[in-house]
């Protein structure tokens, strides 16, 4: 059956089925029981499934995830909510330091299936330690997975994927398209967790994007088929592991790839992919991996993020230079 939701009504059905479907899954996090969460996300989950599995925490994100990974050692499928993309790095050694390392410190005695949930990125006009891209942080860190759902669609499907996981993993929400409308099928077969998605087929050049970047990149593509150029635009979906497969067939083709994030472009998803494409593609290219992203600053102030953020002129400017090789 299908229907259409909001991305963020989405993941709020997902996480109510999952909750559902077994009774080990414990969602925990500030304000998500009683107001459901700044975002509403967790909206009514708590009258339904009780104080007991949808726990309004304090305000202390270490703890949240270190209760997180001591529940989930005891047989628990704990799903955190980080209230802002900024307000994880209280959080951040208890992320990197054990919930990345016990599976792997224990000789796989032990499985820790955390869910972290992070609103990211920008454009919602909020202040400092709001608008944050930290997912490099994260796809840095060996023994965590970090995915992205960009529709809603993917919310719902991928949100339950997730949590279905023995691994630990960082989900990253896109929280300016969290009321962005979109048609979810709850029964056919999702597609494979850590695979790319094709958007919008094309012939010429390949926009490699994720999150709130596939709707910018759509319509990048749609300004760029008036003047006559046919781009392809993958939704990577999963940024540890990155499905290399689908991007290296899709540059096979067109020859020519620009990487879109708003995450800076230094040290970034764009420096890895570029990377590996030039390993792998290096005889096929008709122009060096192109980035458009973040400038290498601190996230600016709510009135000039419209500057900071990568939009139609700065991608197109990105795939007339890839061209001009």
């Amino acid at each position: 059956m299908a229907e259409t939701l909001t991305l963020g009504k989405a993941l709020n059905a997902g996480l109510r089925k999952a909750l559902e479907s077994d009774p080990k899954v414990i969602l925990a996090g500030e304000d998500i029981g009683k107001l459901g969460g700044v975002f509403r996300i967790t909206e009514g989950l708590q009258a339904t499934f009780g104080e007991d599995r949808v726990i309004d925490s304090p305000l202390a994100e270490s703890g949240i995830v270190g209760t997180a990974i001591g529940m989930a050692m005891r047989g628990y499928r704990p799903v955190v909510e980080i209230q802002f993309d900024g307000f994880v790095f209280p959080a951040y050694d208890q992320i990197v330091t054990q919930l990345a390392k016990i599976h792997h410190r224990t000789r796989g005695q032990l499985k820790v299936p955390v869910v972290v949930r992070i609103p990211y990125g920008g454009g919602i006009g909020a202040v400092e330690h709001h608008s944050e891209s930290p997912e490099a942080y994260f796809a840095h860190t060996t023994g965590l997975k970090v995915v992205t759902c960009a529709n809603a669609n993917d919310a719902y499907w991928m949100i339950q994927q997730v949590i279905a996981s023995d691994d630990p993993y960082i989900f990253l929400e896109p929280k300016r398209r969290y009321h962005d409308r979109g048609e979810v099928d709850t029964e056919s077969e999702p597609l494979t967790l850590h695979a790319a998605r094709v958007a919008r087929e094309g012939s010429d050049l390949t926009l490699l994007c994720y999150g709130p970047m596939v709707k910018t990149c759509l319509q990048v593509a749609d300004a760029a088929a008036e003047e006559g150029r046919s781009l392809e635009v993958v939704d990577l979906r999963t940024l540890s592991p990155i499905d290399m497969a689908t991007v290296v067939t899709s540059v096979h083709r067109t020859s020519r790839a620009v990487v879109v994030h708003e995450a800076q472009v230094s040290y970034g998803i764009g420096a890895e992919l570029a990377a590996r494409l030039s390993e792998q593609c290096f005889y096929d290219m008709e122009a060096p991996v192109l980035r458009v992203g973040g400038y290498d600053v601190p996230y600016p102030p709510s009135r000039v993020e419209e500057e900071y953020l990568p939009d139609l002129d700065r991608i197109l400017d990105a795939v007339d230079r890839s061209f001009a090789y």
